[in-house]
C-alpha cells in the first residue's frame, strides 16, 4: 500500500487526490491524454482526435461520463451542449502512474529501474551517461 502525505486546503481537493489513486483504463486514458493536449472540448472533438478506428458516439460519451465520475473531469454546459476539462493534471496522474510502477516493479528502486532500462531497451553508453548526468544535476537541485 502506497502512503501519501499531503496537506488538504479544501473538501474539493480531498475528493481529487482520493480519486486520483484510482487508475484509469485504457480507453479513460486515451480520452484524458486528448483533454490534456486540447485543455477542453466536446464529445465529438475528443472523437475526432482519436485513431482509426474511431469508437462510437456513445461509447466515448460513456467514457467521459466515468471519468467525471471518477473526478478527472468536469463540464461546463453551454445550452445543450457539455464542454469537457481536465481537473485533474497530466503532471499529476503522470506522477502517480510512475510511483505505482515504481514500486509495484522496481520495489522503489531507481538502480533496478536502470538496470531494466540498460537490460530490456538496450540502452546505449551515450543514453546511460545522459540518465547519469541528468540524476547527479537532481541531486545538486535538491
Amino acid at each position: 500500500m502506497q502512503t501519501i502525505n499531503i496537506v488538504v486546503t479544501s473538501i474539493k481537493q480531498t475528493i481529487k487526490i482520493v480519486n486520483m489513486v484510482k487508475e484509469l483504463t485504457k480507453a479513460e486514458e486515451q480520452v484524458m491524454l486528448i483533454l490534456w493536449e486540447m485543455g477542453e472540448g466536446l464529445v465529438k472533438d475528443v472523437i475526432e482526435k482519436m485513431k482509426a478506428p474511431k469508437p462510437a458516439y456513445n461509447t466515448v460519451s460513456t467514457v467521459i461520463r466515468v471519468l467525471e465520475g471518477k473526478g478527472f473531469i468536469d463540464h461546463k454546459a453551454i445550452g445543450n451542449t457539455y464542454i469537457y476539462f481536465p481537473i485533474v493534471k497530466e503532471t499529476d496522474y503522470k506522477r502517480f502512474a510512475f510511483d505505482k510502477v515504481m514500486n509495484n516493479y522496481f520495489e522503489n528502486s531507481y538502480e533496478s529501474l536502470v538496470s531494466f532500462l540498460v537490460k530490456e531497451k538496450s540502452l546505449t553508453k551515450e543514453e546511460l551517461n545522459e540518465i547519469i548526468q541528468l540524476a547527479e544535476k537532481l541531486k545538486k537541485d535538491k
